[in-house]
């Protein structure tokens, strides 16, 4: 690889998971877009010796290194004065900077209707607006600076500060990447291509033996596979001048896996939204047991109101035959987990919103309700279109969450089985 990076990502919140990582994940990827290849992300917390510690350990193996977080006006930001230390390069208080940072701080209180001590919010401005001599500063989006602050002597790597929300990270990356040490490391980089191939019901292990019987062809890729929710991604980075063992390895997955391979980039919500607006359809649902998380994964594209008109998620029995039109009969003979409920609840959702497809799930979440024919993650799913129908009954294994998070990945696939063909789901 031409160059390299490291992200330290910094936060006691995001240490202890209250605070979920979107930044290391984001810019491990933007990076990776412009040839850097990211080989760690560290978190660590509100420590300034971990800190250092964590800008030494990767300084030592990279040309960049990036960092999130710690840019707030109280005690525990100093994210920006410890990289200075590091960096050899003092840092100082700079007057038209937190002349700026006033004005900022001015109008969202005013917006907001706040009142503040006008000495504390001095305090906090003069800490933000402190800048290591030397260093670029990158304009706030919030009320905090980035920086790109060049190492003082010696050939180590510069590092960006970055804010730690997601928001005004994002927003301040262009700046960033204008700055000249930054763009610098970026004339160095080289390309590195990453690829996708999706199997929809195929154990790591399976693939682990194709992998082996081919390895000798697989020169200069990084192979990554991850099982989740009965998908298998096979994600593969490498450099343009390894593009023909790329072409090996997916010719052996296609020779391997014709029955499960579903997609060679796309994810199934790409496929099942692309498909929906390409035939000008629309899909709507009825959700028991899932409680409206299928209808939520539909809409959580851009556009999507062009193709998902709506959903009912029909809890009780009672909802399901005045909302859907169930059965008052099929309920009391088979149960509302059942295949005849699941597709009279995919009839009813296209009828109720004059709908070309209609998707229904009825199955039992757990811990308690289950019986010996029916246990805890029995589910039954159906999908009613102008191509058929197409069902799926399984029993689903997980807690509470992992049931409804699983069950609405197979009716992605089912929807993806009755619009586009491929694996069953």
């Amino acid at each position: 690889m031409g160059a390299r990076a490291g992200i330290v990502v910094t936060g006691t919140e995001v240490l202890t998971g209250r605070v979920t990582d979107r930044n290391g994940p984001w810019l491990a990827e933007q990076l990776r877009r412009r040839g850097l290849d990211v080989g760690q992300v560290v978190v660590v917390g509100d420590r300034p010796d971990d800190l250092r510690s964590a800008l030494a350990y990767l300084a030592a193996t990279n040309d960049l290194v990036l960092t999130s977080g710690g840019l707030g006006p109280t005690a525990d930001d100093l994210t920006a004065e410890v990289v200075g230390d590091f960096c050899g390069r003092p840092s100082a208080v700079d007057e038209a900077l937190a002349g700026r940072i006033t004005a900022i701080v001015e109008r969202l209180m005013s917006r907001r209707g706040w009142r503040v001590d006008p000495a504390a919010t001095e305090a906090g401005t003069r800490k933000q607006a402190r800048v290591p001599h030397g260093a670029v500063v990158l304009e706030p989006v919030g009320t905090a600076p980035g920086l790109v602050v060049p190492p003082a002597e010696g050939d180590g790597p510069p590092v960006v500060v970055l804010p730690g929300p997601p928001s005004e990270l994002q927003a301040m990356w262009p700046a960033a990447l204008e700055a000249a040490p930054v763009r610098a490391v970026l004339d160095r980089a080289v390309e590195l291509r990453q690829d996708t191939l999706r199997l929809w019901g195929t154990p790591e292990s399976e693939l682990a033996a194709t992998l082996r019987r081919v390895e000798d062809q697989l020169a200069g890729l990084e192979i990554t596979t991850c099982l989740r929710d009965g998908e298998l991604e096979i994600v593969t980075r490498y450099a343009p001048d390894a593009a023909a063992a790329y072409a090996h390895l997916v010719d052996a997955v296609r020779g391997d896996y014709a029955a499960t391979l579903f997609s060679e980039g796309p994810d199934v919500d790409t496929l099942v939204a692309g498909a929906l607006e390409e035939r000008s359809l629309t899909v709507a649902t009825a959700e028991s047991c899932t409680g409206g998380q299928l209808v939520a994964r539909l809409i959580d594209r851009p556009g999507a109101s062009a193709w998902v008109p709506g959903g009912v998620v029909s809890y009780a029995n009672s909802a399901k035959e005045q909302l859907l039109g169930v059965s008052a009969e099929t309920l009391a003979t088979v149960g509302a987990v059942s295949p005849e409920v699941a597709r009279q609840l995919a009839d009813g959702a296209r009828a109720r919103f004059g709908a070309d497809v209609g998707i229904g799930v009825t199955g039992i979440a757990g811990p308690g309700g289950g019986s010996p024919d029916k246990p805890v993650g029995t589910v039954h799913l159906c999908a009613v279109g102008p191509d058929g129908v197409v069902t799926r009954s399984l029993v689903v294994p997980g807690d509470r969450a992992a049931f409804r998070k699983r069950t609405v990945t197979v009716g992605m696939h089912l929807l993806r089985a009755l619009l586009l063909g491929g694996p069953p789901a």
